[in-house]
């Protein structure tokens, strides 16, 4: 059967953690087809970024071109964008499509990854044209002008236009997502934690998995519990390698057993 088709719109890394990278093993692991535009290229392993380059907006635009002129794009997510102009681009052309914002604005390293140009074209731009946003609480204030708690935060992004999931709560235990929708009370989403060190990544894949599921038809609740699910497991996966120096990656790959089948 033809896979349904997911667009990731975002920077690559190449550690292989985050971005780009991220998101197509997310998709495929899921059973979508993925494609990509590229919006900069960054120079990154697991210990933080060492450089951002920024592709141009014309080149952003022509990818983009050719994935809509060609594939049946079902869903898009949204990473790094880098710049006010990209944003803007993005909210323009693909305003009406199932879109996944993830406003990553600053590095786990403290880099910083969109300026307040960038931030105010995503208030103004790019949060009305999405279907649902994924900030941590980090981004939420900035993306709001202050700090608040995760319920307040997440009703008052998802008063600008789209559904939130604030992530990335909780305790040592347990790990509590909070679903805003707009005009409605927040609702909170709770699952295992998963204490690990192997966590680069995580946001990006939640992302993913969120855009995967609405691209192959499911409801946004269902979505959110199963991408929730899904970047439990990768992490659960992932908690026991040594890979890298730093912050090591969250899972991208899937085991098999003697007999060939997925564990």
């Amino acid at each position: 059967m033809t896979p349904a088709v997911a667009l990731t719109v975002a920077g690559t890394d190449s550690g292989g953690a985050a971005g780009i990278a991220a998101d197509l093993a997310t998709f495929a692991a899921l059973g979508v087809h993925g494609a990509c535009v590229v919006t900069a290229v960054t120079a990154q392993d697991t210990t933080g970024i060492r450089d951002v380059h920024p592709v141009p907006l014309a080149s952003v635009e022509s990818q983009l071109d050719a994935v809509l002129d060609d594939l049946p794009v079902a869903a898009v997510k949204t990473g790094m964008l880098g710049t006010p102009e990209v944003v803007e681009l993005l909210a323009r052309r693909l305003a009406g499509r199932p879109l996944v914002v993830d406003p990553v604005l600053v590095a786990t390293s403290g880099v910083v990854l969109g300026d307040e140009h960038v931030v105010a074209a995503y208030r103004a731009h790019l949060l009305p044209a999405a279907t649902v946003i994924t900030p941590n609480a980090h981004e939420a204030a900035i993306l709001l002008g202050r700090a608040t708690d995760p319920a307040t935060a997440a009703a008052a992004l998802a008063d600008t236009g789209p559904a939130v999931v604030l992530t990335g709560g909780g305790t040592r235990d347990t790990c509590t997502d909070w679903l805003a929708l707009p005009g409605q009370r927040p609702v909170a989403r709770t699952h295992r934690s998963v204490p690990t060190t192997n966590d680069h990544g995580t946001g990006c894949t939640f992302s993913a998995a969120l855009a995967a599921h609405l691209a192959r038809g499911a409801d946004l609740d269902a979505a959110v519990h199963h991408a929730g699910l899904f970047t439990v497991r990768q992490l659960d996966t992932s908690r026991r390698w040594t890979l890298g120096r730093g912050r090591g990656p969250v899972a991208h790959t899937t085991t098999h057993n003697p007999a060939g089948e997925p564990t």
